[in-house]
């Protein structure tokens, strides 16, 4: 099932169900009022909501209504939780490579993950906000899972039992802000802002066989003001499952339902696939020519970010944001 949230009801909006094709959705207020809140009784909630989906896609589904992209919320638009991986190795290689670093071997075993923004996330059409071109403004285009509540020091065997749903994210970045904040040994704040969610959220069987040892397998397109900026591949050179992910999330703390885990930008081996991120091809670049050519987002430009299936339709609905310039209040 594919699950949203109207910009109605609350900062946490109101639940709705939506049809496989995202043409409608109905209202699920008699199961949940929010996302948040059927994640916290998943067990009781998800075969009802599942039924309802049911009744959706066969036409009898009373309540429903042509859904208008515009009018969604985040599919949580707030989370107790969001912790974001790096998970796919090539990305951090480059990287480290365009400054002379080696990858220390732990990378390999022991995934990159730090915790992100959660307080409120923008919905798929929402602007991104900035005030400072000069900030380094960056997409990072990547797959996330939901969970319901998992135990303390969860093995990944049981992580993966508790991923209930999946999703894609627009994790902004601010470049220009990364570097003095790392330099200071505490991690990101400033430089990591709020983040986009895909217009709905779906349970993993949605996705058939493109789901499978706990990792998607289908190419992330991205675009930038209507150009082709890449497709990599989610199922390919991924270090760690998202069930790893979860579980390296709980080895010392329980995580309660409604935790998003991020993938990390998706990038490949393979170059020739584009980017998901502008630090990545401006890496690229940087290898092949000594300076990187292409510019982060200005004000005006436009993202969009989505995953198709073999058929080329929309999974999860598609991220498409105008980078805006936000005044700086006194």
């Amino acid at each position: 099932m594919k699950l949203g949230s109207l910009k109605e009801g609350g900062r946490d909006g109101t639940l709705v169900v939506v049809s496989r094709d995202l043409s409608r959705a109905v209202r699920a207020s008699a199961i949940a009022a929010t996302l948040q809140a059927a994640l916290d009784d998943w067990s009781n909630a998800a075969p009802r909501l599942n039924a309802l989906a049911a009744e959706l896609d066969a036409g009898t589904a009373s309540g429903a209504f042509a859904l208008d992209t515009a009018a969604l919320a985040a599919p949580l638009p707030r989370a107790y939780e969001f912790v974001d991986g790096s998970a796919y190795l090539p990305h951090v290689e480059r990287v480290r490579r365009a400054r002379g670093a080696d990858v220390p071997e732990s990378f390999y075993v022991d995934p990159l993950m730090y915790q992100a923004t959660s307080a409120g996330f923008y919905g798929p059409r929402d602007p991104i906000l900035a005030s400072s071109e000069d900030w380094g403004i960056d997409l990072e285009a990547e797959v996330v899972v939901v969970t319901d509540d998992v135990p303390m020091g969860a093995s990944s065997a049981t992580a993966a039992s508790h991923i209930q749903l999946v999703g894609l994210v627009n994790d902004v970045s601010l470049r220009g802000l990364i570097p003095a904040e790392l330099a200071k040994g505490f991690g990101f704040l400033q430089s990591k802002p709020r983040s986009t969610l895909s217009p709905v959220l779906v349970t993993p069987d949605e996705l058939g066989d493109a789901w499978r040892g706990e990792k998607l397998h289908l190419p992330m397109r991205t675009w930038i003001n209507g150009a082709w900026f890449g497709e990599a591949e989610t199922g390919v050179d991924m270090q760690f499952s998202f069930a790893d992910l979860v579980a390296h999330a709980a080895k010392t703390r329980p995580l309660g339902a409604g935790t998003i885990v991020g993938s990390g930008t998706i990038a490949n081996e393979d170059t020739g696939k584009g980017a998901s991120c502008l630090a990545e091809q401006r890496t690229v670049e940087t290898l092949r020519d000594g300076k990187p050519s292409t510019p982060f987002l200005k004000f005006g430009d436009t993202v969009r970010i989505e995953i198709t299936d073999g058929a080329g339709r929309s999974i999860f609905g598609a991220i498409e944001q105008t980078v805006t310039r936000q005044a700086p209040r006194g």
